[in-house]
């Protein structure tokens, strides 16, 4: 069965870095698109980053807050996606999901483009 682990959140001060990991098993990774989410209390989930198929050096596509910032990447042999943040701010502050499937174009910035979610790592970001 497919599964989804994610780690590497916690409490940081604003400015400070953090690399979230995506652990999948049950599934080779390479072939499958990647993506990062997150949710925060009462607000709708928001796409952070993808990184579709194509070895380790996939497509990569960020939403215009993280821009700069963070970096996806995956390590196929590994199974296993990260999620490199830095120069974080407290609008960050969120849980973090990550997810794997098969978009198309039109949909990889969406939830319904995926097929298997991980139950999120929280990150803080407060001073």
């Amino acid at each position: 069965q497919v599964q989804l682990v994610e780690s590497g959140g916690g409490l940081v001060q604003p400015g400070d870095s953090l690399r979230l990991s995506c652990l999948v098993t049950g599934r080779t990774l390479n072939s499958y698109t990647v993506a990062w989410f997150r949710q925060t209390p009462g607000k709708e989930r928001e796409f952070v980053a993808a990184v579709r198929s194509g070895g380790n050096s996939g497509r990569t596509y960020y939403t215009d807050s993280v821009k700069g910032r963070f970096t996806i990447s995956r390590d196929n042999a590994k199974s296993t996606a990260y999620l490199e943040m830095n120069s974080l701010k407290v609008d960050d502050t969120a849980v973090y999901l990550c997810a794997i499937g098969v978009p198309s174009l039109g949909i990889i910035h969406t939830s319904q483009g995926y097929l298997h979610w991980g139950q999120g790592t929280q990150v803080t970001v407060s001073s």
